[in-house]
């Protein structure tokens, strides 16, 4: 997984999501870790794609419409590493890092918002 900081936030949410993929890869494969995973699967590259909607963005509406959905799929990711953690003892600190990340992600879209 790769762990360092990136500012280009297309291709920081692009790895985000990739490196949500490589963990679910990981982990062992019983029900609740298979359906946990496709959520965090969807929400995490909902948060890049809509990422990079919002750049492309059909008006002001549009950008901040975009913005909040990545938002809202930041939190949802959120929620989906946290049962993950929960759940799985041996693999704690890498499920922090995709935590924290998601968390940064989360307040960088928030402020973007609040600035636009």
């Amino acid at each position: 997984m790769e762990d360092k900081k990136i500012y280009d936030l297309e291709e920081r949410t692009y790895i985000f999501a990739k490196n949500c993929r490589l963990l679910i890869q990981s982990l062992p494969k019983n029900l609740s870790n298979i359906e946990d995973g496709k959520q965090l699967i969807r929400s995490s590259a909902s948060i890049a794609a809509n990422y990079i909607e919002a750049n492309e963005k059909l008006g002001e509406k549009d950008f901040k419409f975009r913005l909040r959905i990545a938002r809202k799929e930041a939190k949802e990711t959120l929620l989906w590493l946290k049962l993950l953690k929960d759940l799985n003892y041996n693999f704690v600190s890498e499920l922090e890092i995709l935590l924290n990340e998601a968390e940064e992600l989360r307040k960088i879209l928030s402020a973007i918002i609040n600035k636009s």
